[in-house]
């Protein structure tokens, strides 16, 4: 698995997401497609960039972010030098349910030691993220 490739430019860890068609369980698979009406087939997920930003749960617009990336030429969104812009905002709305508000942490530790360190650490901080106990002034708690 080139989990480099497997990382989307905007930072989630395509590699690491329930989504993605080797991690999909017949369990998340069957609750998306009872619960939303998505065809089982159109569920499992390849990756950002495999999938040109293209999956159900993006809705039929894809990812602008994807399209920014590639007009502006960048592998990553921390290459632009318009990084950080409002693309990757964060917001309350959905945060216990997607990993949207990760994206400026893993692009700023990616731009601090590399993407490749980086990856050694994305499933421990998706891990503190859906599970970790936020402290004011603290940040997360282990």
């Amino acid at each position: 698995m080139d989990k480099r490739a497997l990382t989307a430019p905007c930072g989630l860890d395509c590699f690491n997401c329930e989504l993605y068609a080797e991690n999909l369980t017949e369990k998340l698979a069957g609750l998306i497609h009872e619960k939303l009406g998505v065809p089982k087939g159109e569920i499992p997920c390849q990756g950002c960039r495999q999938q040109d930003g293209k999956h159900f749960h993006l809705g039929s617009g894809g990812c602008a972010t994807l399209d920014c990336v590639k007009e502006k030429g960048v592998d990553f969104c921390f290459n632009c030098d318009a990084f950080p812009c409002a693309y990757l905002a964060p917001t309350a709305d959905a945060a216990d349910r997607y990993p949207h508000n990760m994206k400026m942490y893993n692009l700023c530790r990616m731009q601090h030691i590399g993407v490749e360190k980086w990856i050694q650490e994305a499933r421990q901080i998706r891990r503190k993220y859906f599970t970790g106990k936020f402290v004011v002034g603290k940040g997360q708690d282990d």
